[in-house]
């Protein structure tokens, strides 16, 4: 139902491959980011679900140079997958947080190689600025740019409990300048969150005002040494049931509108430090059973605003 696939939501690597030709993989990157959240220039806790690795999934990590890590990107995916095209998407902590000259450096970096045709940025909306939008927004015409914002839920209450660090309008503003400036905005959102079935509606329904251009869904869960982890281990909270997810999901999606590429369902990064809860580790599972709902349902993406 979209882009030529059979699938009931508009994924965004099969709307890559619509718009490039062929498939295009995301080449991983860390910079030696931090986060102003866990450096103390807001606290020293960091979200309380956030582990040392900043959502970063990959072995190399900065022990190699941004243009090494992309080489090594491209070799092994090109192997693994026969790969023609990439992205460089710059994913651990907040990879907005260094001054501009420093940013230019480490963005031009990863896009020396000729097969990489896109830039996508994963960052916090108090870690942007005009200079450093003007600086993204200059490698638009030659690349599918992307700024990937961690806002989790559009709810105050929620973004404290889980000590964010910002709230919502700090997200409303970086999001307008942003989009004035013509970069396309994907928005992480996390199931999961002590949140009503109804709060957790909200925060699709503002999305779809907005109209988004990407949205990322993620499971809450605890892995090693996080805050999460202790909360959990203590009894003091559980997660959301694989079938409560998927129905979930499901209803976020509806009320998205077509055009929004959806980035991520489910994760696979998550074995060696995943604690709770066990069923994430199997992503194509997760998957297969989104698909099932939405046939079972006769739905699809943005059913709900255009039934």
């Amino acid at each position: 139902m979209f882009n030529g696939t059979d699938k009931r939501y508009n994924q965004f690597s099969s709307y890559l491959k619509d718009k490039f030709g062929v498939k295009v993989y995301k080449i991983t990157l860390d910079a030696g980011f931090s986060c102003p959240n866990r450096d103390g220039t807001i606290s020293t806790g960091g979200c309380i679900f956030c582990d040392d690795g900043g959502s970063f999934s990959q072995a190399h990590s900065n022990k190699l140079s941004i243009e090494e890590q992309v080489q090594v990107g491209i070799e092994n995916l090109s192997e693994r997958f026969k790969a023609k095209k990439f992205m460089s998407y710059f994913q651990a902590f907040s990879n907005t947080y260094k001054p501009v000259g420093e940013l230019e450096k480490i963005y031009k970096a990863s896009l020396v190689n000729d097969k990489i045709v896109g830039i996508s940025i994963g960052t916090r909306p108090d870690c942007i600025d005009d200079e450093k939008i003007k600086l993204i927004s200059s490698f638009k015409d030659d690349y599918c740019t992307w700024i990937e914002y961690g806002l989790q839920s559009i709810h105050d209450k929620t973004l404290k409990k889980i000590n964010r660090g910002h709230d919502y309008d700090c997200f409303l503003r970086a999001y307008e300048k942003t989009k004035n400036a013509g970069i396309n905005v994907c928005v992480h959102v996390i199931f999961g969150l002590w949140e009503t079935h109804d709060e957790i509606m909200e925060t699709a329904k503002e999305l779809a005002r907005l109209q988004v251009d990407g949205v990322k869904i993620h499971m809450l869960c605890a892995l090693q040494n996080t805050k999460l982890a202790d909360l959990y281990n203590n009894g003091e909270i559980d997660f959301m049931s694989e079938d409560e997810y998927v129905n979930t999901v499901c209803d976020f999606l509806e009320y998205l509108p077509k055009e929004t590429t959806i980035h991520r369902l489910a994760g696979n990064g998550y074995s060696k430090t995943l604690i709770a809860p066990l069923w994430l580790g199997a992503k194509f599972d997760c998957l297969n059973k989104i698909d099932k709902e939405f046939i079972r349902r006769n739905s699809y993406q943005g059913y709900r605003s255009h039934p």
